[in-house]
């Protein structure tokens, strides 16, 4: 894939009047949208699992044991997540056969478990799951077992394998995140209905940027707007970085106060109905500099042209039937456009990555990531930055999802890219 000779983006800058409102992004999820993409999920799940079996199948296996929460919700409908995972114990681990899954509850999560996922049967477990794996895999059945081996501690294996020799654990991984990175409508529209929550939450705090105010005071302030503008959950802890510290990539809010004359990143996501949004704003306390105005005209061209590239390929791919090209090839695209411009490093990172029930999945766009045609439909992130230690740093991270047969490569993430001045 070719790149794109570097240009300068059309950007507008926004002051006060013409900041973007809350009231131009999508409203939060009604109660009637929430209770159909539930009943979408309860649709997909048995395509999900078919698929799924095919693939145990054709490996030789005959049981699947899952241990990541996004797998269990994915295939069986039991809303955990990772807030829950720390202290439920064994419980939300999962067994398929060829005709069953089987979800490994204690009495914590017995009731939960019937609610939620009503086609699975409730294994009762009241302490490690070693101590009842000699039973789980005589009920099931299954003497082949495939194990998320990415997931589970060296112990916990040694313990199952002495708890039931005769079955074989097979180490996998990667077969339920392939089957994830391929998005339903409904998981393409909460992503969608996510991201217009943190859209309006910024949009609703820009009035309360301005000098003096913390870092921390501005990333409670925005938790507490998407908390309450539609968001059951924060897709991760809010990211807002000041001045210098724009340039840790993942850096976490502080004390430290936002500075005139400097630049303010916010990284934040919100949750609905389970899936995640992930965006990031970088902001203008006041009159940008020269360097930091040019810094974020470069990334917004690192941009423009991933976007343009897209478009192509979605369009290529719809008229002529061929894949599309990979993501280290468009992670390439970015990169190649900010080291034309010669006057600052590119960033470290991927390009992006997929989102969905989690905030990081495949599919991958950066120079370390499979090397293999993007899956369609799917969402992901593009992002790319320019990192200037102890002095500013810029990152613009829109979500896009990618759908050939409908010929989509479009952005969800709708606060615009504009060069937005705050705090005057």
């Amino acid at each position: 894939m070719s790149t794109v000779s570097p240009g300068r983006p059309d950007l507008r800058r926004l002051g006060p009047a013409e900041w973007p409102h809350p009231a131009d992004f999508a409203a939060p999820p009604t109660r009637a949208e929430r209770a159909r993409w539930e009943e979408a999920d309860r649709a997909a799940r048995p395509r999900r699992l078919a698929r799924l079996r095919e693939r145990m199948a054709a490996e030789g296996v005959d049981g699947y044991l899952g241990l990541r929460w996004e797998h269990m919700r994915y295939l069986t409908g039991l809303p955990f997540d990772e807030s829950e995972v720390t202290g439920s114990g064994d419980s939300g681990k999962f067994l398929v056969t060829a005709s069953d899954v089987f979800v490994l509850a204690d009495s914590r999560y017995t009731i939960a478990v019937a609610r939620h996922a009503p086609d699975a049967r409730v294994f009762e477990i009241q302490r490690q799951m070693h101590e009842h794996w000699a039973d789980l895999v005589a009920d099931a059945g299954v003497t082949r077992v495939a194990v998320e081996a990415m997931s589970i501690p060296h112990l916990t294996w040694e313990r199952l394998a002495a708890a039931a020799p005769n079955v074989e654990l097979r180490p996998i991984e990667g077969w339920v995140e392939a089957l994830r990175q391929v998005k339903d409508a409904s998981e393409l529209e909460r992503v969608a209905a996510a991201s217009a929550v943190a859209d309006r939450a910024l949009a609703s705090l820009l009035p309360s940027i301005r000098p003096g105010v913390t870092e921390r005071e501005l990333a409670l302030d925005l938790e507490w707007r998407m908390r309450t503008g539609g968001a059951e959950r924060l897709a991760f802890d809010v990211a807002c970085l000041a001045g210098p510290e724009a340039a840790l990539p993942h850096g976490s809010p502080g004390d430290r106060p936002v500075l005139a004359g400097a630049v303010l990143l916010f990284d934040f996501g919100a949750q609905v109905e389970g899936y995640r949004s992930d965006m990031t704003r970088t902001l203008f306390v006041g009159e940008p500099s020269e360097r930091d105005l040019g810094v974020y005209e470069t990334v917004a061209g690192a941009q423009d042209v991933v976007f343009a590239a897209l478009d192509a390929a979605v369009s290529a791919a719809r008229d002529g039937g061929g894949p599309l090209p990979t993501g280290p090839a468009f992670d390439a695209i970015a990169r190649s456009f900010i080291d034309a411009d010669g006057r600052w490093p590119s960033y470290g990172h991927g390009l992006g990555h997929g989102i969905g029930l989690a905030v990081h999945e495949l599919p991958g766009l950066g120079s370390r990531s499979p090397n293999e045609p993007l899956p369609t439909p799917t969402v992901f992130s593009v992002e790319p930055g320019i990192y200037l230690e102890d002095e500013t740093g810029v990152r613009i991270e829109d979500l896009v999802v990618l759908d050939v047969e409908r010929g989509r490569a479009d952005r969800v993430t709708l606060f615009p890219r504009d060069v937005v001045i705050v705090g005057t």
